[in-house]
């Protein structure tokens, strides 16, 4: 690995030294030296074709109409796995820089490698690891059974050593696991710092776009779960996406951003001795409930994307035994738990100041939408009032806090979706509620939350 060169030059007389010293021994000034970067030594040059200018990709300077472009020449190409397509809005584009972060763990270079091995099959692949040597990368595609036989690997951390192994591969698709690892000769900074994480992600997307290769970066999470390292690198790559799984038998992938697709787009996965696998009816998985329901479980309907996700919403309220009592919520937002739950005492006549409530979402789900508002608050009445809710009810609605249920997007398709599932009674926002009768589905549409406690008693 070539290392990077540095020397010391007078700011007074210009005279170069070749390590430290307090006094010029040219001029005779103290304190004036100043250390400057030479580069690495003998460090491949990058690949000829590869120019740093234009970021982009069009290296040229001639402007274009719009409608002049040609969007034929670089076509999309799916993956071969339908749930990582869905979160990419079809699949991946030619010269694009995909970033997928996610807890330890989580399946980041497990999914990548059954892509990879796949996609080696019908066009060059190139997997670049800096983090597993290349035996640990094969032990565990023997293990997940993945074909290996024409997938390339590469053991580097240095940029330009890797884009001049790319240049004489031209693969069509790249990893680098991860980003937080890699390094460039020309930044003094050590690998992982904010300067080197920027300046070699830069690098490889410049490559990416202007010789058309996919590239796809790991990126490592902080102790909060976000993503580690500058906020910029978030900004210069096209799609980012979060690997995510609390529960041990599930990963959710959810699009963060996606310049070519639809964000908050969600993947369903199941972790399996043979990897990750995908789910294609993720509502059946997530409706596993037990043959005897209990008091203060209920369904709604969230909107994922472009489909609708049935998801079991729990609820349990108990009497507190501390002056300040517990709100705990696994997969909703525990400041809207404490909204909904003034709106409740406001304007449905309930007092739970003295009651530990916990709420959960079935299946390691985490809801980012009000349209569960009204199934979490229906759900903790039949807890505290310890009275089991039918079993084909399905509720959904945006709770104000005025007390008004509100239409959410989508309705006609979520009701849809619960009759597929066997759901025959409805409690919806009063906007919401269908124009063209559901067979087999009685829809209870409300415009307050009295009327949707009445609606169950």
């Amino acid at each position: 690995m070539a290392k990077s060169k540095t020397a010391f030059v007078c700011t007074d007389c210009g005279a170069d030294h070749s390590k430290w010293q307090g006094q010029c021994i040219a001029c005779g000034a103290w304190n004036t030296l100043k250390e400057i970067n030479l580069g690495a030594g003998k460090t491949p040059s990058a690949p000829q074709n590869f120019k740093r200018a234009g970021y982009s990709g069009n290296t040229g300077a001639a402007a274009q109409t719009l409608g002049s472009i040609n969007l034929d020449e670089q076509p999309r190409f799916t993956t071969g796995i339908n749930e990582f397509d869905r979160v990419l809005g079809g699949g991946l584009v030619p010269g694009s820089a995909v970033l997928i972060g996610g807890n330890p763990g989580a399946g980041k270079s497990t999914l990548l490698l059954q892509l990879m091995c796949i996609l080696s099959q019908s066009m060059e692949a190139l997997y670049v690891t800096g983090e597993e040597s290349l035996q640990q990368v094969a032990m565990r595609a023997h293990r997940l059974g993945l074909p290996t036989d024409k997938l390339k690997m590469l053991a580097e951390t240095n940029i330009t050593e890797i884009t001049a192994v790319a240049e004489q591969h031209k693969p069509k698709l790249m990893v680098i696991d991860s980003i937080q690892v890699m390094h460039s000769a020309d930044v003094p900074s050590a690998p992982g710092s904010v300067s080197q994480v920027r300046e070699c992600a830069a690098y490889l997307i410049q490559y990416a776009k202007q010789t058309g290769t996919v590239m796809i970066f790991v990126g490592h999470v902080t102790k909060d779960g976000n993503l580690a390292g500058p906020k910029v690198l978030e900004h210069m790559i096209d799609c980012f996406l979060m690997l995510d799984g609390d529960d041990n038998r599930y990963r959710t992938l959810r699009g963060h951003k996606n310049r070519f697709g639809a964000v908050n787009e969600l993947g369903i996965f199941a972790m399996t001795e043979t990897g990750l696998k995908e789910v294609k009816n993720p509502s059946a998985i997530f409706l596993a409930r037990t043959e005897e329901i209990s008091p203060g479980s209920l369904v709604t309907v969230l909107w994922e994307g472009t489909r609708p996700l049935l998801v079991e919403i729990q609820a349990l309220v108990d009497s507190s035994q501390l002056g300040n009592p517990r709100r705990i919520a696994v997969g909703l937002d525990t400041n809207r738990l404490a909204m909904l739950l003034a709106v409740l005492h406001r304007h449905g006549g309930l007092f739970m100041a003295d009651q530990d409530v916990y709420v959960n979402v079935v299946g390691g789900v985490k809801v980012t939408e009000t349209s569960a508002d009204l199934a979490l608050l229906l759900a903790i009445v039949s807890s505290f009032k310890d009275r089991v809710l039918p079993r084909e009810l399905v509720v959904f609605g945006e709770v104000g806090l005025a007390g008004e249920i509100r239409p959410v997007p989508s309705g006609q398709e979520r009701l849809q979706e619960a009759a597929k599932h066997g759901f025959t009674r409805a409690i919806v926002p009063k906007a919401n509620a269908p124009r063209q009768a559901i067979p087999g589905m009685q829809v209870i549409a409300v415009s307050k939350l009295s009327e949707a406690l009445d609606a169950i008693q």
